[in-house]
């Protein structure tokens, strides 16, 4: 196969389109996030499996299938949940920490001021 010369307008054939969104981002870890799966299982109908527990459960009275039936699905909508990495767990934490500091400096500062003004006040 001969090697042909590119210009600026060629285009890349082995890439399609397809392959590459705007809403997969590269995780740390070098994944990606799952945002673009969720978007479309959200959009596309659930297929229901054979072995459903929604169909006797809702309209049965015994409340030990009830539960059994909604642990069931918390357990299995625990599994599509995209944990963060560690390091992103640590990222968040301290921004919420330093977010609490933060607003809590500024709760203390007004309340001083709103203290000293009452007393300026009412002397």
């Amino acid at each position: 196969m001969a090697k042909r010369d590119r210009k600026a307008g060629d285009v890349d054939d082995a890439i399609e389109v397809d392959d590459i969104r705007a809403d997969d981002e590269l995780r740390p870890s070098g994944k990606r996030s799952a945002r673009g799966r969720r978007a479309e299982a959200a959009s596309t109908t659930v297929a229901t499996s054979s072995r459903s527990t929604d169909t006797g459960a809702s309209t049965s009275r015994n409340p030990f299938v009830r539960i059994w039936a909604f642990l069931k699905q918390v357990i299995s909508e625990m599994r599509k949940v995209v944990w963060p990495t560690r390091s992103e767990m640590v990222n968040y934490s301290i921004a919420v920490l330093a977010f609490l500091v933060v607003v809590t400096a500024i709760i203390a500062g007004l309340d001083i001021g709103f203290a000293k003004l009452a007393l300026l006040v009412f002397g």
